[in-house]
């Protein structure tokens, strides 16, 4: 009989216990590619997916709704990218809108992971049949912007008393463009970094996350032992060119400038990715498993950025006590960004339904609501007033770990817009990422295949922008 080892067996353990539902940046835990979108001629129509059936939501809904009363009841539709743990949250939101008023009411469509979603509303948008309201991630959002498919929101925010400022800065300026509305943020994270409590006793590790790159590079040959690595890097489908990004700041580097201007190729650049090849290739103390989450929940690796949004089920699951911290920061300093998702009314419906949308959108992103949704998913409160409520305050003390992203939440800084204006790219950088931890290649040559790759690929968004925004 073959003798197998720790590793091995854990795997094992976990493939027989079922696959973990746990979220990363993306609506899943790990996604596929992102897939080329269909061309018109190529378009169908999109049936719609039967939403996953879920508990009814537990909690009261919340005592207030928006203003206004519109007469009988208006249907829309709304589509959503949740499974798991969020998409039984993702499900009582649609729920308790639904029981807290007669207005509106919204029926909820599960589409898949993120680019499952945005693929099938690229393909819904070429044949006239879209949904009323679409939840988009960070990265995909813009792409509907451009083509004049997503309605701006201000006059229908304003009708339902919903204030710009109400909302954290950082998260609703990404959704901005020319001084309008067009994505208001909803499930919004940050990646943070998770360590076993367990493994760093064992190691002789004082109980916090390190502050430092070098100073976790002093620690990881203690973390590293048979059977379990120190740290665990995910590949191109589990967003690594999301969690990468603030790395490279953190060398000096950066993907791109505002302008499209790529500049991942340069000396900043070039350092952190010798830094993410070391770890694998040299130093051997970092893994790249096809599920990060699964392999540190089941105790397969000690440590791993993550986004805040698999808090939630990395607790319930994780065979260990589980501590979390801000990004170690690297030579240039600290670096991190956000991420996440947030919803989206699609262009030309009639006015009715765009009032009703933004009832729907005014609700789950209300300050009610919204420390609701945070607690049960470790998203973060996108409302100023829920994250100063006495209930988060009281839930933050009680579960340290979810303060950490709302602490880091100042210290983040806007993404670069290759990573998330151009169409494709987070996948083109992520895919020369893996080149880089998996196969061990050259730094310096991969970005140079990856800047070229991003350069043309970003052609016609950058010609399109400047039609749409002069």
């Amino acid at each position: 009989m073959a003798k197998v080892n720790r590793r091995q067996f854990l795997r094992g353990v976990a493939a027989g216990a079922g696959a973990l539902t746990l979220a990363a940046c993306g609506g899943e835990a790990t996604t596929s590619p992102t897939a080329v979108p269909p061309t018109a001629g190529q378009a169908t129509a999109v049936p719609p997916t039967a939403a996953p059936t879920v508990e009814q939501a537990t909690a009261a809904p919340p005592a207030t709704m928006p203003s206004g009363s519109m007469g009988s009841t208006v249907e829309i539709t709304y589509w959503g990218s949740f499974s798991g743990v969020l998409g039984e949250a993702e499900k009582a939101t649609v729920d308790a809108f639904n029981n807290a008023q007669k207005d509106v009411k919204v029926n909820y469509q599960f589409q898949g992971n993120y680019e499952e979603t945005a693929q099938k509303l690229t393909a819904a948008v070429q044949a006239r049949q879209t949904p009323d309201v679409s939840l988009l991630s960070d990265v995909w959002w813009f792409s509907f912007y451009i083509n004049g498919q997503l309605q701006p929101l201000d006059d229908l925010m304003a009708a339902e008393g919903v204030k710009r400022e109400a909302y954290v800065d950082v998260l609703l300026n990404e959704g901005v463009r020319k001084n309008t509305v067009y994505w208001v943020p909803f499930a919004r994270s940050t990646p943070l970094f998770y360590y076993n409590k367990d493994a760093w006793a064992e190691a002789g590790l004082e109980d916090r996350a390190p502050k430092t790159w070098d100073e976790f590079m002093e620690w990881a040959p203690k973390l590293n032992k048979d059977g379990r690595s120190a740290f665990a890097h995910p590949g191109a489908a589990s967003y690594i060119a999301w969690l990468f990004q603030g790395v490279i700041w953190q060398f000096g580097g950066r993907y791109s400038d505002p302008d499209f201007t790529i500049r991942i190729h340069e000396d900043g650049g070039i350092k952190a990715g010798n830094f993410y090849r070391d770890t694998t290739q040299t130093y051997k103390w970092a893994t790249t498993p096809k599920d990060v989450t699964q392999d540190f929940v089941t105790g397969l690796s000690a440590s791993a950025m993550l986004s805040t949004a698999a808090l939630a089920g990395v607790e319930k699951n994780a065979q260990f006590p589980v501590g979390t911290g801000f990004l170690p920061e690297g030579p240039a300093g600290f670096g991190c960004c956000t991420g996440g998702s947030g919803m989206a009314i699609l262009a030309g419906l009639p006015a009715e339904k765009q009032q009703a949308a933004m009832k729907w959108i005014a609700f789950a992103t209300g300050e009610e609501w919204t420390i609701q949704w945070a607690q049960r998913t470790g998203y973060m409160p996108v409302r100023k007033a829920a994250v100063e409520s006495e209930s988060m305050q009281k839930y933050f003390t009680e579960r340290p770990n979810f303060r950490t992203a709302v602490e880091q939440l100042p210290k983040t800084r806007p993404q670069d817009s290759a990573r998330v204006y151009v169409r494709g790219g987070d996948q083109i950088i992520g895919k020369g990422l893996e080149r880089i931890t998996i196969a061990g290649e050259d730094p310096a040559k991969v970005w140079m295949d990856v800047k070229a790759e991003l350069e043309e690929t970003a052609k016609p968004t950058v010609e399109l922008l400047k039609t749409v925004e002069g």
